[in-house]
C-alpha cells in the first residue's frame, strides 16, 4: 500500500464525517488592512480584483462583496498582489501584518498523535512553525507561525483549524 493509498483510508471517515456536518466559516481577512470597517463600506462598490489578483485563489469575495481567506486548497504567500489590485485602498502595501487568525492542531484528530508517522503539515511550512516532539505530537510553534494557512489543506485528517 502506498503511502498516498494509506493516508486516504485512514481519512475518508473523518472526510465523510465532516461533510455531514455544517461547518462555521471562518472570517479571516487578507493581511494589508487597517481598518476593519473598511470592508463593509469600501468593499460595497468593488469589482473583487483583489481575489482574481491572488496567486494561490484563496481570496473568495463573499455575499456582502467583502473579501475573506480561505486556506481548503492553499495558503498566502504574502505576495501582496492583492493589496496592489485594491483600488478603495482597504488593502494597502503599508499595512502589511501577518494574517489575524491562529493555527491550531486538533490531537484527537492528528494522525500523528496517534502514533502514525505524517508529516504532511510540517512539510509546507514554510516558516518551520511546526514542531514534533520525538516522531510525533506535532504542535504549532506560534512564535514562528505566520497564519499563511498553507498547513491546513495538507492535512489528510483535517486536524488544523484556523480561528479568528
Amino acid at each position: 500500500m502506498q503511502r498516498r493509498e494509506l493516508f486516504s483510508f485512514l481519512s475518508s471517515s473523518v472526510k465523510n464525517s465532516l461533510a455531514d456536518k455544517e461547518t462555521k466559516v471562518t472570517l479571516i481577512r487578507p493581511p494589508y488592512f487597517d481598518d476593519i470597517a473598511a470592508f463593509d463600506i469600501e468593499c460595497q462598490n468593488c469589482e473583487g480584483l483583489c481575489a482574481t489578483s491572488c496567486q494561490e485563489q484563496i481570496i473568495i469575495i463573499q455575499e456582502d462583496k467583502t473579501p475573506r481567506l480561505d486556506f481548503s486548497k492553499s495558503g498566502c504567500t504574502y505576495c501582496d498582489d492583492c493589496a496592489v489590485a485594491c483600488t478603495p485602498n482597504v488593502l494597502n502595501i503599508e499595512n502589511k501584518k501577518l494574517i489575524d487568525a491562529t493555527i491550531s492542531i486538533n490531537q484527537s484528530s492528528c494522525m500523528s498523535w496517534e502514533g502514525v508517522m505524517c508529516f504532511s503539515c510540517k512539510d509546507p511550512c514554510l516558516e518551520d512553525a511546526i514542531d514534533f516532539k520525538a516522531m510525533f505530537m506535532p504542535t504549532i510553534n506560534q512564535d514562528k507561525c505566520t497564519s499563511c494557512g498553507f498547513c491546513i489543506s495538507r492535512c489528510p485528517t483535517y486536524a488544523i483549524g484556523v480561528s479568528e
